[in-house]
């Protein structure tokens, strides 16, 4: 039945990059640190690549109403999701939230903009607390080491890596459908 609609057909001449030029692990990586690490690099790294090449109104642009979802808005929620898990539960520092606040509960994504400056302030965000997440990983003498959660449980540093690979994963799979539908980009 013809709808009207150009077919698409997937293959890599829609890709960002082919296998062989695709910088994140094409093997598995030995040890337990290593490998949660890596996954959790080539998931931020995915992150990235969904994003690139977009205007500030692109990435503002929502998935489909009455979602609030939008590829600026998953920087920003991954800017929090990294902030919570790495400074505040495991670190213990006190580390307010970036976007959220009680007036605005959903500002991660509610308040993603297309200006310019808030996507710069966006990525620098983000940077900063992968750059803290990194840091924090590497100095710690254990996956065994534990945080405390917002309700006083304890937990491993593996639980947290592993939460942030299946976050990533989750919101990576959103920005393949909103990027696809910005400019029909898919893949990778």
């Amino acid at each position: 039945m013809d709808s009207g609609q150009p077919q698409r057909r997937f293959g890599w001449q829609d890709m960002w990059v082919s296998p062989e030029e695709d910088p994140r692990a094409q093997k598995p990586v030995p040890g337990e640190r290593n490998l949660l690490v890596t996954y959790l690099r080539d998931y931020r790294y995915t992150l990235r690549m969904k994003c690139s090449g977009l205007d500030a109104q692109s990435l503002a642009t929502r998935s489909v109403p009455p979602s609030n979802l939008s590829l600026l808005g998953l920087i920003r929620h991954l800017t929090e999701a990294e902030r919570a898990w790495f400074r505040r539960i495991m670190a213990g520092q006190d580390a307010p939230s970036v976007y959220r606040s009680a007036e605005s509960p959903g500002g991660d994504h509610d308040d993603a903009v297309g200006e310019d400056a808030v996507v710069e302030l966006a990525w620098t965000n983000w940077q900063a607390e992968v750059a803290f997440a990194e840091e924090f990983v590497a100095n710690a003498p254990s996956l065994d080491i534990t945080g405390t959660t917002a309700a006083g449980e304890a937990i491993e540093l593996r639980e947290v890596l592993v939460h942030l690979i299946e976050e990533y994963a989750r919101h990576c799979g959103h920005a393949d459908l909103i990027r696809e539908r910005i400019d029909g980009r898919v893949g990778a």
